[in-house]
């Protein structure tokens, strides 16, 4: 694989967007393609004071990358740019090779990655969508017909029929993911039923949300170095250092340029996310574009509704870091509530749980003696699965617990209590 970037300038050469670095994206782009399977043999940056609106790069790079292709027998050539059709086909027709963008590369990897029904049909509804608009201008090359003169009709004719299909599939698609949404919908208020608080881990993609999240809860979440290794989102139960219960749920990571089709096909996944009571924000504390990364997400989240949500900023992997982690907390927190702390080595957990402790709303742990009568075993199995049960006694009459529980939970089985 070849890939290919352009940094728009000025005219005296000056960065157009120094918070935007094409050299930093081709890197990350890079890291996509390996995570995608592709071995990168070339990457290319080239600077210009606009995109070419045939090429995106223009005659001059085309033909550079046209040798560079033919001396290094790429398969592909992917360009760190959405691309227009028009622009995908000039450009495979003068390369003579297959040409992706940014866009299709990630759709590529979630693609592979999902594995939940769910998580199936929401790639599909991006790929659609980011294929639907692609379509025009195909004609011909798109007709099962074929044959010589007159061969726009028919071709015109099956791009319709393309068109109808997809737009058919996206509407199966979308109400297949809103059952989804309201099914999730229902899940969710019967865990508020409790109630129990929710967390929820975001962040920059690979910045170690699935090993946080599998060392909070001895959960078997895949977790590797390769970006986007978990897409479907896993929820799991958490103990506080107060003995409250919270549910903790991992989604998937951001990125920058995430493309919208993305974003919108995630919408009943990241829901999760706007619907938590505190949002734990990883960060590869150890990275270099950290604050970068950390702005990225932030304006994600406000994209999605979440950015008014509570948030925790848990600054990560503190085993690889060559500073002392006060000096990180202060360049990175921007004044917000930081911990610093290792999923791998579990080195910084404690006041990282004292900390989300704190955080959450208000719903104060005390002892109570609840007594039940004997047909009420789902009442007793509620009280063991979100309070502390310290002693239980049973009798002719019923069944007598004194347990630590969260005022929520007292509330609920307040009938029960007896002091």
């Amino acid at each position: 694989m070849i890939l290919v970037a352009v940094e728009l300038t000025r005219r005296r050469g000056e960065s157009l967007a120094p918070a935007f670095d094409a050299a930093e994206s081709l890197e990350e782009l890079g890291a996509l393609a390996a995570s995608a399977g592709a071995e990168v043999v070339q990457s290319v940056l080239q600077s210009r004071p606009s995109f070419d609106q045939a090429t995106l790069v223009g005659s001059g790079k085309i033909t550079e990358l046209k040798e560079m292709v033919t001396a290094l027998d790429a398969a592909a050539v992917i360009f760190d740019h959405e691309l227009a059709g028009t622009q995908q086909r000039n450009l495979e027709k003068a390369l003579e090779c297959k040409v992706l963008d940014r866009t299709q590369l990630i759709l590529d990897i979630f693609a592979s990655r999902a594995r939940t029904r769910e998580g199936q049909l929401q790639v599909e509804l991006a790929q659609l969508n980011y294929l639907l608009p692609r379509l025009t201008g195909r004609g011909a090359s798109m007709s099962r017909l074929g044959g010589g003169i007159g061969t726009r009709g028919p071709g015109e004719t099956q791009l319709e029929t393309d068109r109808r299909r997809i737009r058919t599939r996206i509407k199966r698609i979308s109400d297949d993911l809103e059952r989804v949404r309201s099914s999730r919908g229902v899940q969710r208020r019967q865990r508020q039923a409790v109630p129990l608080l929710t967390l929820a881990l975001a962040g920059y993609t690979n910045a170690g949300k699935s090993t946080l999240f599998n060392r909070l809860t001895q959960a078997g979440v895949m977790a590797d170095a390769r970006m986007f290794a978990t897409l479907d989102p896993t929820v799991r139960q958490v103990v506080l250092p107060s003995r409250r219960r919270v549910i903790l749920s991992d989604t998937v990571g951001f990125i920058r340029q995430l493309p919208t089709t993305l974003v919108k096909a995630f919408r009943a996944t990241l829901e999760e996310v706007t619907e938590a009571s505190l949002v734990l924000h990883v960060v590869d504390a150890s990275s270099e574009l950290a604050a970068e990364h950390i702005a990225h997400v932030a304006g994600v989240l406000a994209e999605i509704g979440a950015g008014e949500t509570q948030q925790l900023l848990i600054l990560n992997k503190l085993d690889r870091l060559t500073v002392d982690p006060e000096t990180v907390i202060r360049r990175l927190s921007g004044g917000q509530q930081a911990a610093v702390v290792s999923a791998r080595t579990g080195e910084g957990f404690d006041r990282m749980l004292a900390m989300i402790d704190r955080a959450l709303p208000a719903d104060p742990v005390e002892e109570a003696v609840f007594r039940f009568p004997p047909a009420e075993v789902r009442r007793i199995h509620m009280l063991h699965e979100y309070a502390q049960v310290v002693e239980e006694r049973y009798d002719e009459e019923g069944v007598e617990v004194r347990a630590l529980a969260p005022e929520s939970v007292r509330r609920r089985l307040g009938e029960y209590v007896v002091r």
